[in-house]
């Protein structure tokens, strides 16, 4: 008695649990879409707490074998044992199917193709032996072929199984079989319909994710160039007048001074910079760039020629090559050991080239996925070339090239 007593408590708390949890992801889906409307997007529909369809929301059509059940119970079949283990082997098959259809690899295997022809015998042997309820087997099996064959062979199976079908109820029930054959072909295209767009839901989800992922990691590496330009280019700034601060100030502690004033103006850029950078909304100006490179390669000794030419040039062709300027500049102070930096921007109506040489070392960029190669990379994604390489006879020399986008009405030039 007290262990029935447990046994009895031990159900009552395991639908209590069933139960709560259930109402967990009931809440919690109803949060998700609160939410969801709240930031104007669309019903996610395919997520609520039911999930999409699976093996079990197909087995309850076996109730329409009940008719059958109750012949043999009732006597009315003949050779009951035939009978009975027709029924055993149909409800096997057609629960191993569809348990086999929702699994990919399950479901092209040519066991799940043999089952399926089992299925189709044991339903025309017993719907052909017995009719009148065991007709109802051919629903039953359009809804199996339905939820395994995809594609164009899904016509031409439900055309045949529902013309068998028409056939032998035809010699079983006469006209009266007219509707088993609807029944049998409705049941497979409505099924093989309702999986294939459950699936194609799936893989849109999938997509979706995989796409989000995309855009964070874009974002990353977009952030951590910018990061890698900014600082690197202040820095070397900073280094290259701190020493010049240092080398003048017993000769001249004015002018020292002034260079630790303009190492104080660059820490403050580069800080509302980094700012503006981490907000995503920094767009370098050439001329800018090309003032700071200008000051950055006279105070670390190296003569600076600019030259500018063309057509005032749309702000986001600007800002990718104000970011070739600053690498180049920041390169030849930091790597060179060059005399004479030259700096030549040539645009056009379609195309704009700017062109960086130096008398250094020829040494270049730093390793691969930052600097020059980094880039390389976002002027190829706007159209655009970049190179670079020693020159012949000494130097180094960077060649970025882009096309040259139509500025829009008020935006200005780069000077």
């Amino acid at each position: 008695m007290r262990g029935e007593c447990r046994s009895r408590d031990g159900r009552k708390a395991g639908r209590a649990a069933r139960k709560a949890d259930w109402a967990v992801r009931k809440a919690e889906w109803r949060a998700a879409e609160k939410a969801r409307k709240a930031r104007g997007g669309a019903p996610d529909y395919g997520r609520g707490p039911m999930g999409p369809p699976n093996a079990f929301t197909l087995l309850p059509w076996l109730l329409l074998g009940m008719g059958a059940v109750s012949n043999v119970v009732h006597g009315e079949t003949p050779n009951p044992w035939i009978g009975i283990l027709g029924l055993l082997a149909f409800n096997s098959l057609y629960v191993t199917i569809v348990f086999r259809a929702f699994d990919q690899r399950a479901r092209q295997a040519p066991a799940t193709r043999w089952c399926l022809a089992a299925l189709g015998a044991v339903t025309c042997a017993m719907a052909g032996a017995y009719g009148d309820s065991w007709l109802l087997f051919f629903p039953l099996l359009g809804l199996a072929v339905g939820a395994v064959v995809r594609g164009r062979r899904l016509g031409q199976a439900m055309f045949a199984i529902s013309a068998v079908a028409g056939v032998i109820g035809g010699l079983r029930e006469g006209w009266d079989a007219l509707g088993i054959v609807y029944g049998t072909f409705l049941s497979g295209m409505v099924t093989a319909a309702i999986l294939a767009l459950s699936e194609t839901v799936l893989e849109l989800r999938e997509t979706r994710q995989e796409l989000a992922r995309a855009a964070v990691d874009q974002e990353r590496l977009r952030f951590s160039r910018d990061l890698h330009d900014l600082l690197g280019h202040t820095l070397s700034v900073i280094v290259v007048k701190s020493e010049a601060a240092r080398r003048i100030a017993p000769r001249d502690l004015e002018a020292a001074l002034g260079q630790v004033r303009d190492i104080e103006t660059v820490g403050r850029q580069a800080l509302t910079e980094i700012r503006e950078a981490v907000t995503g909304y920094r767009e370098s100006s050439l001329a800018a760039e090309l003032d700071r490179a200008r000051g950055a390669l006279s105070a670390a000794g190296i003569e600076p020629r600019v030259r500018q030419s063309g057509p005032p040039l749309p702000p986001q062709t600007a800002a990718l090559l104000g970011w070739v300027v600053r690498e180049a500049a920041t390169n030849a102070v930091r790597h060179s050991g060059a005399t004479a930096c030259e700096i030549e921007v040539h645009g056009e109506a379609e195309r704009v080239r700017l062109v960086i040489t130096d008398d250094g070392r020829g040494v270049g960029s730093t390793p691969p996925g930052s600097g020059l190669t980094g880039l390389g990379e976002r002027l190829a994604a706007a159209g655009g070339t970049l190179t670079s390489g020693q020159v012949p006879g000494g130097g180094f020399r960077v060649t970025a090239e882009l096309p040259v986008e139509p500025a829009a009405d008020g935006d200005e030039g780069n000077g």
